[in-house]
């Protein structure tokens, strides 16, 4: 048998892979060379633009610090502890991500507007309805599924036997956490961090619910694009578009290049 003849399938298979890449492609050209480079710097700059992209900065870099201050230590119990009811707590934290954004910002809207503890909150001065504090909320329980994910993969691909190993010279079951497993999953952790922001600072569905479409209140780049494609100001839209999609490709490449084996999507 000649190996080294073409075969059909290989070339099938490798041709498919380059329509869809190229289809990828084509579809993003088209949005970013839609309007002349004129046009797009000039409402690139614009006041509403600067205001959807300074308040999509603000909420994901805070939702991000807030799931990765949960992911961390809960992910770390789900990769290396055993007890009762783990694999129900599993299910539970990944249905956010199974979730339709809509569907997640209704249950939200719900909890922090009807529910007594939502009222609780409310009188407290912490209102959470149509407001920034809204996103921030939508980002982090729809991206904290991802976060959790990314990082129990990570700690998982680091051997206990290191912990072992620190624990037998003296180290508390933290110190080997802090001083061993944590630095050795910081390309996981950073990986896992800058996907979590790039889906944090594109989210729409759930914040849309849970915040409202408020011009120059809760308007991030996701909600702009929205807002100015359905009155016609198409350059405005295709700004935000643009931004969004810059911070997806760079989000993907450090993924890409940092995540290792935490490829989990």
């Amino acid at each position: 048998m000649n190996l080294k003849k073409p075969s059909f399938f290989r070339a099938a298979t490798i041709t498919v892979a380059l329509l869809i890449a190229i289809f990828i492609l084509l579809v993003i050209l088209g949005v970013v060379t839609h309007s002349p480079m004129g046009v797009f710097i000039e409402s690139l700059f614009s006041e509403e633009i600067q205001f959807a992209v300074r308040l999509s900065i603000i909420t994901s870099v805070i939702s991000t610090l807030l799931c990765i201050l949960v992911a961390v230590p809960v992910a770390y119990a789900l990769a290396r502890y055993s007890f009762p009811g783990k694999t129900v707590m599993n299910m539970l934290m990944d249905i956010p991500m199974a979730l339709p954004p809509l569907v997640a910002g209704v249950g939200l809207l719900l909890f922090f507007g009807v529910s007594p503890i939502g009222k609780s909150l409310a009188a407290a001065g912490l209102t959470v309805v149509f407001t920034p504090l809204g996103i921030i909320v939508a980002q982090f329980f729809v991206n904290l599924p991802y976060m959790l994910r990314v990082t129990r993969a990570t700690f998982q691909s680091v051997n206990p036997r290191y912990e072992y190993v620190a624990k037998t010279l003296g180290c508390t079951d933290a110190q080997a956490f802090w001083r061993v497993t944590l630095p050795m999953s910081s390309n996981g952790l950073l990986a896992g961090s800058v996907i979590t922001w790039s889906k944090g600072i594109g989210e729409f569905g759930a914040a849309l619910m849970l915040a409202g479409a408020t011009r120059m209140k809760t308007e991030t780049l996701p909600l702009s694009l929205f807002l100015n494609m359905s009155i016609g100001k198409l350059e405005y839209a295709i700004s935000a578009a643009t931004i969004l999609i810059m911070i997806s490709i760079v989000s993907l490449y450090v993924f890409e290049r940092y995540g290792g084996a935490t490829h989990v999507y």
